[in-house]
Formats: structure tokens, sequence, C-alpha cells
């Protein structure tokens, strides 16, 4: 027997405010019955584990352990520019001048997240 991941858990401020985010990020919907105010709000991914944001009391307060890297579907340099425009933050610039590398950008409640290079930006390297 094995366990299935069922959800991705990420303690948070302002439950709804940061699923709205991560939504933008995603383009994936929310629950259809959150709302603002709401202490658990879900992002739904067509497939993958659920992004379960649940309101805490207490604020974070170091480097997260386990965190999110993402992979665009256009170029690593336009996402980060539209993560950047929907309110994250840059923490660590990994980028390589040879086109390698990471950005690690935060989100608008400072959880680190990495953006990778898009499938395009490997295969332009590899050629």
């Amino acid at each position: 027997m094995v366990s299935v991941v069922q959800n991705v858990a990420i303690d948070c401020a302002d439950a709804y405010g940061l699923a709205r985010f991560w939504s933008a990020v995603t383009g994936c919907p929310l629950h259809p019955q959150d709302k603002p105010g709401d202490p658990e709000v879900q992002v739904l991914p067509a497939e993958g584990p659920v992004l379960y944001f649940n309101q805490v009391p207490e604020a974070k307060t170091v480097k997260n352990r386990i965190h999110l890297c993402l992979r665009p579907q256009t170029s690593r340099e336009r996402e980060v520019e539209r993560l950047l425009g929907l309110g994250a933050t840059l923490v660590t610039d990994r980028r390589n001048p040879d086109g390698s590398g990471w950005a690690v950008l935060a989100d608008p409640e400072g959880n680190e997240f990495c953006v990778l290079r898009s499938e395009s930006d490997r295969a332009v390297m590899t050629s």
C-alpha cells in the first residue's frame, strides 16, 4: 500500500487573499464555495494535489522547509515579471548568464517558491 498526496497545506494570515494570489499564479479556480473571510480556502488544479490555505494566528518567521517549484508555460523571464506584477517579490536571483538556474520569489505573505526554466527555455539550451 502507498499514500497519495491529497493536498499541499499552506499556513497563512489571510486564506482567501493568499488563495486568490495562487489561483492567479496557477490559473486554477478556487473551490466554488470559498469566499472572503473563510479560514480555509482551496485552489483546485485539474490534476495533482489541491493547494489548501489554512488561516493561522502566528506569522511566518523563517524560511520554508518545503516550497513549490513552478515550471512556466511561457519563458521563465516573462513568468517572473508576471508574478512580480501579481504581488510576488524577488528573494534570490539564481539565474545564470547561460540561461540556467532559477528565481526564488515570495508570495504576498512571504512564502518562498521557485520559478524554473520553461520547456522552451530548456530546449534552447540543448540545441
